[in-house]
């Protein structure tokens, strides 16, 4: 249910449930394609000024039901896909989205709203022209969860749900069933699935390889510090000697 996008840019996403590593790897992209002269735009989940305290004050109170709480994530995403990701393709700017669409599609499923309710709320978005999805076992993803924040959040959790009245087996059992959910947009959406157990590294060269064949060909808007970044290497190099050559 989302259409194709033909905008002069480029968009690429990365998905995948908390402790899944999409985060380093789309962190690590964004530095690499910089430097190679792109005009790069980073984007991230939850993240629009628009309803933050909103946002901020329903988690606190635990206001939330599945349905609003659908529809406050569909208006931080809408209000960022409006004044910053369109107008950037359209610029031709490579834009690159820490969660997209199928988060909600994932999670909003997970807590009991209705798939077809969902995407019809995000009808309005386009297809991107590549979509990682970082796949780990539930219990890798969850010691590393565990292992790098002090507590679990309420909704983070899945508290809400009433699945369970400890906080980690409620988080366990709400994961496995955004797990699902992704596993079956699979096909649904083009998913390039990535085995998030690999070396940070081999990750990395596998995302750069298929970023290099999406843009093969393409000519965006051009990264205007690259050029000085260039020069300012160069005028910092030793001179070198006559006849020696690197």
């Amino acid at each position: 249910m989302l259409k194709p996008g033909d905008y002069q840019g480029k968009l690429i996403v990365v998905e995948g449930i908390d402790g899944s590593g999409k985060s380093t790897q789309i962190d690590l992209l964004h530095k690499w394609l910089q430097t190679q002269g792109h005009s790069v735009y980073f984007t991230e989940w939850n993240s629009s000024e628009l309803v933050k305290s909103t946002t901020r004050l329903g988690k606190k109170e635990k206001m939330f039901t599945p349905t609003t709480f659908s529809l406050i994530t569909g208006t931080d995403f809408a209000d960022r896909w409006e004044n910053y990701i369109l107008p950037l393709l359209k610029a031709g700017v490579i834009v690159l989205a820490d969660r997209y669409a199928f988060t909600a599609f994932a999670r909003d499923v997970a807590r009991g709203v209705d798939p077809n309710w969902v995407r019809n709320l995000y009808s309005f978005a386009v297809q991107p022209n590549l979509v990682f999805y970082f796949r780990v076992p539930l219990d890798v993803a969850v010691d590393r969860i565990l292992s790098g924040r002090p507590k679990l959040k309420y909704y983070e959790a899945g508290m809400d749900l009433g699945l369970s009245e400890n906080k980690v087996t409620s988080f366990r059992l709400f994961q496995q069933r955004i797990i699902n959910e992704y596993d079956s947009m699979v096909d649904e959406f083009g998913f390039t699935v990535m085995d998030g157990t690999q070396q940070i590294e081999k990750l990395q060269k596998v995302v750069r390889q298929q970023v290099k064949k999406a843009l093969q060909g393409w000519k965006g808007l051009p990264n205007p510090l690259a050029p000085i970044r260039r020069i300012h290497r160069k005028a910092s190099q030793p001179a070198q000697s006559p006849g020696v050559t690197k």
